[in-house]
């Protein structure tokens, strides 16, 4: 992996990484990979092709193709393309570097048979497991990366809410829905909040919701450097009012027996833990923390920060480290509705 210069991380946000990664060798393979740049992943769209003729059609082209996850071979890592001696070709380890914007101007991403998507990002929808036929509320759902991943999940049944506060970025999903051919889904604009009331309101209620919070991005820096620029202590603390209002709201429409997934791009134990710890508090036996599988490396949540203790139920939540797998960061945890 090659290392390029990345914003120099203000001080607070250094030191909560070593609050967080004890061990010093940890810490610095997290400080090592995060000045490299991210795979490229992406995930194929099985509503228009199958994982293997995709495959086939990328490696015609001279893409290097791997599958990280047995289990889930609709997800490859572009490794890059056979040389070809072009001049200003980067190569790298005997692999040519893909050109910029190489991955989404293929006919094959025009057309939807893929989609770019970072490998820690298609976790919560896997954890959430949509099925065919149920009725699934994607709370904040642009661009669309996990609302096709659940479309395509589904196979184009039931019926997906998929909801965006934004104008601009509803746009957006709006466009990938209909390049990724998702049929089922429904597109809202609306403060998750007030949506989910609205919902409770009229009873009516979701087998499964993706609640994919807006988040301060801790885990993003290898994608997007400048992250270090914009953290901040009260962001941090802002948002995680925000994230427990709208979890706690989205598990009003939820149907009993129904799950849902909470998810972050962020390490930030107040956006993390310190939320689940709120939900198991307020909701009590209504409320089950599920435990689940992903196929890579997790960590448990934390049961302590900065004085504050946690429910010792939140271990079960799955903390993701760029170093651990290769990705970007990643917070998930999954609860089911009891009664």
């Amino acid at each position: 992996m090659k290392e390029r210069r990345i914003f120099e991380p203000k001080p607070a946000f250094a030191q909560r990484m070593e609050k967080l990664l004890v061990d010093k060798g940890d810490l610095g393979k997290y400080w090592e990979i995060v000045k490299t740049e991210p795979v490229n992943s992406i995930r194929v769209n099985t509503l228009k092709i199958c994982p293997n003729e995709l495959k086939k059609k990328l490696e015609s082209y001279g893409w290097i193709i791997s599958i990280p996850w047995e289990n889930f071979p609709e997800v490859m890592i572009v490794e890059g393309k056979d040389p070809s001696g072009k001049e200003g070709e980067i190569i790298y380890n005997g692999v040519a570097k893909l050109e910029p914007g190489e991955l989404g101007r293929s006919l094959e991403h025009l057309l939807g048979y893929y989609y770019i998507q970072e490998l820690s990002s298609m976790l919560p929808v896997i954890a959430t497991d949509p099925k065919e036929g149920e009725d699934y509320l994607d709370l904040c759902a642009s661009p669309g990366s996990k609302t096709t991943q659940a479309g395509a999940c589904m196979k184009n049944s039931g019926a997906i809410v998929a909801n965006e506060v934004s104008l601009g970025r509803m746009r957006i999903l709006a466009s990938n829905l209909e390049r990724c051919g998702i049929m089922n889904a429904i597109i809202t604009r609306k403060d998750g909040r007030d949506l989910t009331r609205k919902f409770f309101g009229n009873n009516f209620l979701f087998d499964k919701i993706l609640v994919d919070a807006p988040c301060s991005g801790e885990g993003t820096i290898r994608s997007s450097p400048k992250t270090c620029l914009l953290w901040n202590l009260k962001t941090i603390k802002s948002l995680s009012k925000l994230q427990k209002q709208l979890l706690k709201n989205s598990f009003m429409c939820l149907k009993v027996g129904g799950e849902i997934v909470y998810s972050t791009c962020t390490h930030a134990p107040e956006e993390n833990e310190g939320v689940i710890n709120q939900m198991l508090e307020d909701l009590g036996d209504c409320i089950e923390i599920v435990d689940f599988d992903l196929p890579l490396k997790t960590r448990p949540g934390i049961t302590e920060w900065e004085g504050e203790k946690y429910d010792p139920r939140v271990r079960v939540s799955k903390r993701i480290y760029p170093q651990d797998n290769n990705t970007e960061g990643f917070f998930v945890a999954k609860f089911r509705r009891i009664k």
